[in-house]
């Protein structure tokens, strides 16, 4: 029934490689199926100016699309001066789903700003974004702790995200580009190792869903998001 002939509840292959850049506190490369996106931490020694002498850090996210990471060539947004919309919304919720699971305290006076550049995209951005982007991040805090810039741990549990919607009728898991792109429902759940909600995301494309629908849906990221946090500790365990 799927245009890739995977089950209502089945994931795309997904694996995370640990330490592709060299300068990069952290940094993985994730591929969901046709989704591949780079996710590097940096850490600043210093936070925003609006936590300045709190003794709290900061963890943020920029987020953008390589040119021919679709179809069509898309400009540079810096060749046109400004982000647009849609990025800045992603960006936004990349940051609140990794602060979500972060002891800013522990962390100190310092920020982590991890970027997500996409490479080829198939659906899921975002949620690839998310879930790669944990595994930099908690690269990165591994690095300050060897160093003994922290004494204990900042991160208090995973992160992950997984899109899922409704597709000729049927509720799936992590729709690709060729199911999002006519899914009557879509959504995007983010959601932690034990299991309890950062945000959710879901929008009626087409005719409105009922309660039931959702819960369905619920029921599917739960399952994604068991599969994808064991995807990121064995990434950070090889």
């Amino acid at each position: 029934m799927r245009p890739s002939g995977r089950a209502l509840d089945e994931l795309r292959h997904v694996t995370i490689e640990t330490g592709v850049t060299r300068h990069a506190e952290g940094s993985c490369l994730i591929r969901m199926g046709g989704t591949h996106v780079l996710c590097t931490a940096s850490v600043e020694d210093k936070p925003p100016q609006f936590l300045r002498n709190t003794g709290m850090g900061w963890v943020t996210a920029e987020y953008g699309m390589l040119p021919r990471a679709t179809h069509t060539r898309s400009k540079r947004e810096a060749a046109t001066g400004k982000q647009s919309g849609r990025t800045q919304e992603i960006q936004r919720l990349i940051g609140r789903a990794l602060r979500a699971v972060v002891d800013r305290h522990a962390l100190g006076e310092r920020q982590i700003v991890i970027d997500c550049d996409v490479i080829q995209a198939d659906g899921g951005t975002r949620c690839a974004s998310i879930t790669g982007g944990f595994v930099a991040l908690r690269l990165a805090i591994n690095k300050l702790r060897e160093k003994g810039l922290i004494t204990s741990d900042p991160i208090l549990d995973h992160v992950a995200a997984v899109s899922c919607g409704i597709y000729a009728g049927q509720p799936v898991l992590d729709l690709d580009y060729d199911e999002d792109s006519v899914a009557g429902t879509d959504g995007n759940f983010v959601i932690t190792g034990r299991g309890k909600l950062v945000e959710v995301q879901a929008s009626a494309e087409g005719a409105p869903f009922t309660t039931a629908d959702l819960t369905a849906l619920m029921a599917l990221a739960d399952r994604g998001i068991e599969a994808l946090v064991l995807v990121q500790r064995k990434a950070l365990t090889e």
